[in-house]
């Protein structure tokens, strides 16, 4: 039987929803371009034609998450002067990460499944945290807090200095106290930094 002909965007957005469950019931690596396909019933051909491989397909669910994730930092509520607005940003952080890995356990696989590709939405994503952090930084240079000669620079060594209470490999291998307790000690250090004159 015939499939009703659909509009590009219902057929690549069907295919992403197929593609996330199966990923979630049989892992990235025991899911091929062909078991999406024969869920969907169509032809990988077809599948192919909106994904030219299964890290493309990886590459646009994670996007996905991101977007989703972006909309729950926008919620964050940062206020009071900018050392306060760093430690809130950092557990929110933290938090929605943490949260994130519990709710999608197939994310940590695909994570690793697209370690050594260069994809759109690891660019994206990244841009994203040191952009939250730099827009911080400039926030407390402008009210004298701070002191950073190139926010953006800041930004990105902040994100980095971050890392290791926000990505996945480390959050599921230490408690919610460890973790926490890292990230407190991250944010003093960052904010001893930022205050320091010379830091300039």
């Amino acid at each position: 039987m015939r499939r009703p002909r659909r509009r590009a965007e219902e057929t690549r957005a069907e295919i992403l929803d197929t593609a996330e469950t199966l990923f979630r019931k049989q892992g990235v690596s025991g899911c091929s371009i062909a078991h999406i396909a024969q869920a969907l019933s169509m032809s990988p051909a077809n599948v192919f034609k909106h994904f030219h491989s299964k890290v493309a397909l990886a590459d646009a669910i994670c996007e996905r998450q991101i977007c989703a994730m972006s909309q729950k930092v926008e919620a964050l509520h940062l206020e009071g002067p900018a050392p306060e607005r760093l430690k809130t940003l950092a557990f929110g952080l933290m938090d929605l990460h943490t949260q994130a890995v519990a709710d999608n356990q197939f994310m940590l696989e695909m994570i690793f499944y697209l370690s050594e590709t260069e994809i759109e939405s690891s660019k994206h994503y990244e841009k994203m945290v040191e952009t939250l952090f730099a827009d911080l930084i400039r926030h407390g240079v402008e009210a004298g807090i701070y002191h950073s000669r190139d926010p953006e620079v800041s930004g990105r060594a902040a994100a980095a200095a971050f890392a290791s209470v926000l990505h996945p490999v480390f959050l599921t291998r230490h408690s919610r106290a460890q973790t926490a307790e890292r990230c407190s000690q991250i944010v003093d250090l960052v904010n001893a930094a930022l205050q320091n004159p010379l830091a300039k």
